[in-house]
């Protein structure tokens, strides 16, 4: 069955055998969000990846941050010969000494580099239009807020276990219960959370080329060899 809130703070309160007068829906919310972020954190799931396309001007080395970016994959340029060129991550001190008159150092932009919280820079600067690709991670969608709330998410709706295992573990830990159950769902909650990763990572191999990564050909002897 598929969470919705309100469905996950009722297990929880049924499983722990407490009413909301202890655990009321703040102190459950708080949990529950605790154990999404470790999750998030913890495993790069498969529906937090995200890709969008946007120009690099002329003149104008600055590329907004997308404002659901929880971090940067790659970001991929296509030249003047629709070649892809994957721009290499630097740091600001890298783009001063090297980029140091940014006005007249114009070319394929090659690398780039986090400006502030709202902006990336890139170097050369632009010395025409170019398409990009960011790839990126989004900011995962929490049950506790619309529309999780009432929809679910992704791990909500396809991995039940691990969200309440986890939850359980928060609610042993914040009611100081037996030792035995908290140990009994810690156990259950990190075999849960390594299925999950186990299968995200089974995925991402059969999808590795979106992510530039260099794959090895293997050679392969015929049969009639033998």
């Amino acid at each position: 069955m598929a969470y919705t809130l309100t469905n996950l703070q009722d297990d929880i309160r049924n499983y722990t055998e407490v009413d909301s007068g202890v655990l009321s829906n703040a102190i459950v919310n708080t949990m529950i969000k605790n154990v999404e972020n470790e999750i998030y954190r913890t495993v790069d799931s498969d529906d937090n990846r995200f890709y969008a396309t946007s120009n690099l001007q002329a003149g104008n080395r600055y590329v907004t941050i997308p404002s659901d970016l929880r971090f940067i994959r790659y970001i991929q340029l296509k030249d003047s010969n629709n070649k892809q060129i994957f721009l290499e991550k630097r740091d600001t001190s890298f783009m001063a000494e090297y980029y140091n008159t940014p006005a007249t150092q114009s070319g394929l932009p090659k690398y780039y580099a986090n400006w502030d919280a709202n902006f990336w820079v890139v170097a050369p600067t632009p010395n025409s239009t170019y398409l990009i690709t960011l790839a990126y991670n989004k900011q995962p969608a929490s049950i506790t807020a619309s529309p999780g709330s009432t929809q679910g998410t992704y791990v909500s709706n396809k991995y039940q276990d691990l969200l309440l295992y986890g939850c359980l573990v928060e609610a042993y830990g914040y009611l100081k219960g037996p030792a035995d159950m908290l140990q009994y769902y810690m156990q259950a909650y990190q075999k849960a959370l390594q299925s999950y990763a186990i299968e995200q990572q089974g995925r991402r191999r059969r999808d590795e080329w979106q992510d530039g990564a260099i794959r090895t050909p293997l050679k392969s002897e015929s049969p009639s060899k033998y």
